[in-house]
């Protein structure tokens, strides 16, 4: 009797999850919930994820392997372009990975794939080039010429979340495009940390720390009845420094603020240095605590600014996403606390692989009320004994 190739039973179903360097972990806890999930009907199922590798010459160069059959599959590819934790040698150097190359890893993958999937998605959780959006002066447009390239390689699906300026879409009107915010998430994980803070309405309020982050504030503070203020960056169109116009001033507009617990919400931290300004402002206008949730934290600068920025009382908390590569020091910091979207991303791509819709996943209105609802019950109970 021939022997079986141990390759070949490595995944019996039609579902196949690919995560590129650096995704390995968060891809891995997706595999591992996606097998809870179908755990009745498909019980012999040993992972759904397809062994991928994008070897380097020492020239550089690279080329996409994929060790598995791929036909008729329906294939989820997680890539996190800003993992500059994943290093290549060239020339005998080590070089951090840069969004460009993790891009063109992907590439490769898809290229490699052959045409043979029956559907492709990319989850890219932080959106290549997100941030290069419009075109102010004589400027390229990265992120609609990415979209275009990858839905013209075959990609059917694209999911990103808590993107920049999600009317990039327009770029690929055809194709389907899905923004996801991890508004329940975020709640969730401060829930566990201080319910109190969400809870209590009258005392807490969201700000956003720039017109751009209105949109996602006006959510938050309607689904949680809280009163909503924001901040005005003052800019100094004269002067560039370091690819932006600096900031001049904080203009805050909203309601008194006194002894309030203030959530700042936002789509990533980059620097950190106009996260700490909006503290500072804050906590000079006699807020008690600010709570910073942030989808992506990035720190390019390091942790430091945020250590001395929690020493001296400016920052209580900070929320991020484990959707991006985080520095390892993080994990050390006692302000920093990591949601997991392993679990969320897993029901995404077990609704999409089932022709199921995802709209009450990407508006859940209904478990945030039930999450609140049951930790009013849990506070109640508290009180009355």
């Amino acid at each position: 009797m021939m022997q079986q190739n141990p390759v070949e039973f490595y995944n019996l179903g039609k579902l196949g999850i690919i995560g590129m360097k650096g995704c390995e972990d968060i891809a891995k806890k997706i595999d591992m919930h996606l097998k809870k999930f179908n755990e009745n009907s498909m019980p012999n199922i040993e992972s759904f994820l397809i062994p991928t590798n994008c070897p380097r010459f020492g020239t550089g160069e690279a080329k996409a392997v994929i060790s598995h059959s791929v036909r008729t599959y329906d294939i989820y590819i997680i890539v996190d372009p800003f993992n500059y934790g994943v290093t290549y040698n060239m020339y005998g150097a080590e070089h951090p990975m840069s969004p460009d190359e993790h891009y063109q890893d992907l590439k490769r993958v898809i290229s490699a794939l052959g045409g043979k999937p029956k559907r492709i998605t990319v989850i890219m959780p932080m959106m290549y080039e997100g941030r290069q959006h419009r075109r102010i002066a004589r400027e390229s447009l990265d992120c609609a010429m990415m979209l275009q390239e990858l839905s013209n390689m075959g990609v059917d699906n694209f999911l990103t979340f808590d993107a920049h300026d999600s009317r990039v879409q327009n770029a690929i009107p055809l194709k389907s495009f899905e923004n996801v915010r991890p508004t329940y998430q975020m709640i969730k994980a401060c829930l566990k940390y201080n319910s109190d803070i969400i809870l209590d309405a009258e005392d807490t309020l969201i700000v956003s720390p720039d017109e751009g982050a209105m949109g996602r504030c006006m959510y938050y503070s309607s689904v949680l009845g809280m009163d909503l203020g924001m901040f005005y960056k003052r800019r100094d169109y004269s002067k560039i420094i370091n690819g932006k116009n600096p900031i001049v001033a904080h203009e805050f507009l909203g309601k008194d603020i006194t002894d309030k617990n203030v959530i700042v919400v936002d789509d990533m931290i980059a620097s950190g240095e106009s996260m700490i300004d909006v503290a500072r402002e804050l906590k000079a206008r006699n807020a008690k605590r600010v709570i910073v949730f942030s989808s992506f934290g990035l720190f390019t600068e390091g942790v430091d600014k945020f250590n001395k920025a929690h020493e001296n009382g400016l920052i209580d908390a900070v929320f991020t996403t484990n959707l991006v590569y985080r520095r390892p020091e993080l994990k050390d910091c006692d302000w920093y606390h990591e949601v997991d979207m392993s679990k969320f991303i897993a029901l995404i791509i077990k609704q999409i692989n089932e022709d199921k819709s995802i709209s009450e996943l990407l508006t859940p209105i209904c478990r945030i009320n039930n999450i609140l609802e049951k930790y009013k019950n849990l506070r109640n109970q508290d009180s009355q004994n």
